[in-house]
């Protein structure tokens, strides 16, 4: 099994870190991508370690970049398959690192974005020790008809989505929430006008208050 690694920054407070925030990249770019949000999220989580990993697989479509799963079969069948064969990758790691800070690995949150995002929800809602919280940005909920079933926690989901994505519709996230709801996770929504696939100020501020909510419920470690 392949082991993660990428760029981390943090914690801001320059002291033992307290949680460890994982920032799960889209298809075809690698942990660089979304590592420069950590010094403006640390301002809500001042004790928390970032890690922005590169994704296990090369992007099957150019020389650089890196992928989750592939996407060459977009069916919901291959999908599945692909964050399946992720999961466990990422479950590793989650470990390994919580495990390296000498953390309770109910001390993580997970972010992702677009595929980054459909990689945080299956894991982070199949984990046998569910995260903190989950920030999923211009994402979508794979398998859910098998989350009833697989579903190990019900930790609090954030789900940011731009209403003109033309990459990952959002109709993906309106999807997922109601599919959260059904499964009794609480949710959070926060849908952005004329925002195609990005992240956008109001996104990120979200993501900052709901970050800091999250971290504060948690004991000390």
């Amino acid at each position: 099994m392949a082991e993660l690694d990428g760029p981390r920054w943090g914690p801001a407070s320059k002291g033992k870190a307290k949680q460890i925030i994982f920032l799960l990249h889209g298809v075809g770019a690698d942990g660089h991508d979304l590592i420069d949000l950590a010094p403006r999220w640390a301002q809500a989580a001042p004790d928390a370690l970032f890690i922005s990993p590169h994704a296990p697989a090369p992007y099957q479509d150019a020389p650089f970049g890196r992928q989750w799963f592939d996407l060459t079969d977009r069916t919901p069948a291959r999908l599945e398959a692909g964050v399946r064969a992720a999961a466990p990758v990422l479950d590793a790691a989650i470990t390994r690192e919580c495990a390296a800070a000498g953390l309770p690995e109910t001390h993580v949150v997970l972010m992702g974005f677009s595929q980054g995002a459909m990689t945080a929800l299956f894991c982070g809602l199949r984990r046998a020790t569910p995260p903190a919280a989950i920030l999923a940005y211009s994402g979508l909920l794979l398998a859910p008809e098998s989350l009833g079933a697989e579903l190990r926690g019900r930790p609090p989901v954030l789900l940011v989505h731009g209403e003109a994505d033309e990459v990952v519709p959002v109709a993906g996230s309106r999807a997922a929430e109601r599919q959260l709801r059904d499964a009794g996770v609480p949710v959070e929504s926060v849908y952005s006008p004329r925002l195609g696939h990005g992240i956008d100020d109001a996104g990120l501020s979200a993501g900052a208050i709901f970050l800091q909510r999250a971290v504060a419920g948690l004991p000390a470690a």
